[in-house]
């Protein structure tokens, strides 16, 4: 998928990945790839700096743990970031309506 096409969409698919329950960042990456069928296999130096954008304006928190001995940060949704989910979600869907509509083939 053209990285273009992603702009300004980033949060709302790491927001639904982490819908479920917290990941850790190579969770987040996997979760793309396997719920876009492979079409969203972004580079972690795209993925991990949304991360961290979306932790510092909490809407996603971030816990080191330690696991098999080694230290990985997880990333759960705040309520605030469920909040902008459902919001964001809502927009997605009507402004894919709208471009649906436009660039359907008229009858």
């Amino acid at each position: 998928m053209n990285a273009e096409m992603l702009k300004g969409h980033l949060d709302l698919l790491l927001l639904a990945v982490l819908e479920p329950g917290p990941r850790h960042g190579y969770g987040v990456v996997e979760a793309l790839r396997a719920r876009s069928d492979r079409a969203l296999d972004l580079p972690s130096g795209t993925v991990y700096p949304a991360l961290h954008r979306l932790e510092r304006t909490g809407l996603i928190s971030g816990e080191w743990t330690i696991h098999n001995g080694r230290r990985r940060r997880v990333y759960a949704l705040t309520a605030a970031g469920e909040a902008r989910l459902v919001a964001r979600r809502s927009d997605w869907r009507g402004f894919a309506d709208v471009v649906e509509r436009v660039i359907s083939v008229p009858s």
